[in-house]
């Protein structure tokens, strides 16, 4: 009987370890396509092209010749703390989002 609960005691210790190792994994990383296509596509356009939302808010005709020059740190930070008319982002957008969005526009927007 021993030997049972002994066996018992060890499935389920292991389960609950291996269930603790998951609920503690890393969440997924943020889809900066999708908060592009959320947040930034209202103004700067599917393809970095102005909208008239973006013409209201004096955004660049074409967002691609001003991403090329920037690095992602420096589109994050444009991002996070905004610029003239253009809203800041910090505490709408996690430091993770802001990161996937501006890695996103740097690899995407020509």
């Amino acid at each position: 009987m021993k030997n049972v609960a002994t066996k018992w005691f060890g499935l389920v210790s292991g389960l609950l370890l291996m269930s603790g190792t998951a609920l503690a994994q890393d969440p997924p990383a943020p889809d900066g396509a999708a908060l592009y296509k959320g947040k930034c596509k209202v103004c700067h356009g599917e393809d970095g092209t102005r909208t008239p939302a973006g013409e209201k808010k004096d955004a660049p005709e074409k967002l691609g010749p001003g991403v090329a020059k920037m690095s992602v740190e420096d589109i994050a930070k444009l991002v996070k703390e905004g610029k003239e008319k253009m809203p800041k982002f910090e505490g709408k957008l996690t430091d993770a989002e802001i990161q996937a969005v501006s890695k996103w526009t740097k690899d995407n927007i020509k």
